[in-house]
Order: structure tokens, then sequence, then C-alpha cells
């Protein structure tokens, strides 16, 4: 199968919305699997001292082998660089990237040593900016989505390892979000979370320096999740009713939605 082709069947799963995919590969980690990026670009460079893309829209809705927004050190290891990638890690050594949806995420506990990330690990780490990522809670017979961000709507940085391809005629650049443990109050949405890193850690986890006491959950009394509008649940809507609040008061168990 070409490259094309694999880019068109990935967008499709994509279009399914990551619950769906999630059936097809049983067992994988699937926290976290859409998340926004809206913060003005100028707004990027500021936090992460690097200069910004230019032609960045706001992102209500980003959803697995979509591109996303890294910064990473360049190629002479000197400066930063932002750039965009597809999300879903594949190893240079893949024959093909039909396995995408598969690694958006990467245990941060294991990533070392796994064949897929270690590479990486090492020699490629990144940081993936949002300021918000979703959830879904099992209410009954239906799925929530909660939309987890700072109260104020601040902008952050999750731990993330990206990697380089190179077939067909094409280079092809993807990245995936590490997880950890959830904090006690992301517990009930999920057994995990992306690794969060306070803006100190910034140049630690892009330089290699430190490892267990940077790869921790993260707890902030004004990191909270709240109940979403179930327009998130398409992949190909990316629109601002998808981060809508609802009222918790008016969540009752029923038929899950459909995720497509």
């Amino acid at each position: 199968m070409g490259l094309f082709a694999l880019l068109e069947r990935e967008q499709w799963a994509c279009s399914l919305g990551w619950d769906a995919i999630d059936h097809r590969w049983a067992g994988l980690s699937r926290m976290c699997g859409r998340f926004t990026l809206k913060t003005p670009a100028s707004r990027l460079g500021e936090l992460f001292d690097v200069q910004p893309l230019a032609d960045l829209t706001p992102r209500y809705n980003i959803a697995p082998t979509q591109e996303i927004v890294v910064v990473r050190r360049e190629e002479n290891g000197v400066g930063k660089e932002m750039v965009q990638v597809r999300w879903g890690l594949v190893p240079g050594w893949a024959n093909d990237l039909s396995g995408a949806a598969r690694t958006i995420n990467s245990r941060s506990e294991t990533a070392r040593v796994k064949p897929t990330f270690r590479s990486s690990f090492v020699r490629r780490r990144c940081l993936v900016p949002a300021d918000g990522f979703f959830e879904w809670k099992s209410i009954g017979k239906k799925k929530q989505p909660y939309y987890v961000r700072f109260e104020d709507g601040h902008l952050f940085a999750m731990a993330g390892l990206w990697d380089r391809w190179v077939g067909h005629g094409n280079v092809v650049e993807t990245a995936t979000i590490l997880t950890t443990n959830p904090s006690p109050k992301l517990a009930s949405l999920h057994d995990r979370m992306p690794v969060i890193l306070p803006p100190e850690r910034f140049d630690d986890w892009l330089s290699g320096v430190g490892n267990e006491e940077i790869l921790i959950p993260f707890d902030d009394p004004a990191f909270q999740p709240v109940p979403v509008s179930t327009a998130v649940n398409s992949a190909r809507h990316d629109e601002p009713d998808c981060i809508m609040p609802i009222d918790e008061r008016n969540i009752h168990p029923g038929d899950t939605p459909s995720l497509w």
C-alpha cells in the first residue's frame, strides 16, 4: 500500500474518534487521545522562547494522526525550534506508516526500553503545547466528555518524543505523548494522564536531564476537569463548541452518543 493510501486510511480511522480506534487495538493506552491548542502563536513563542509558527489556527479537537505542534532541539543541538509533525510516532525503521494511530501515546515507565520509542527517548525529545485535553467518563451507558484544563485556560506543555520516517520518496516526522499515572482528581476519569511539565523543567526534558523526577503525575489545584458538550465526540468537528461547559447536574445515564 502506498504512502498516500496509508494516510487516507489513517485519517478515516481518526474520523471514527479515538474510542472507536481503541476497540480495534485493545489494551493500548488511550490517554491522551484528543486535545486543544487555541492559544495565540505569539504566546507560544513567549512561553517556549522560540520563533512561533506563523500560520497556526485555533484547534479545538486535535485527533490522532493529525498535525500537531511540537517544540524540540534544532539539529545542531544548540537552539530550539517549533515545527508541525503528525501525531502517532512511527520509528525510522518501520516499513510503513500503518501503526501511527496506535502510538499516539507511550507509557513513560517503559518508553526507554520499548523498541518503538527507545531511540527517541534518548535522542529526540519534544514538548507538545496544549491548553487542554479531553477524556471520556462512563456514566451508565453514556460516555460523557470532560475537558481538562487550567481554570484560567493558560498554556502548558506535555512531554513528547518524535521521530523521522523516510519512504516512498517522502519524509514524515511524527510524535507521541508520554503518559503517567493520574493525579487524584483525574483518577475517576482514567488510569493514565499525559506527563505535564512545568516551565522550569522544559530545558531539562529536551536536554535529557532527569527522568523519574520529571515524568510524574501533575497535580495542581487549578488544573480541573469540566464536563463539556458531546460535540467533541466527532473527530471531524473542530469548533469552539467542543469545549462548551455543561451543567454536571444535567448529565444522566443513557445511550452512548455516536462517536462518528
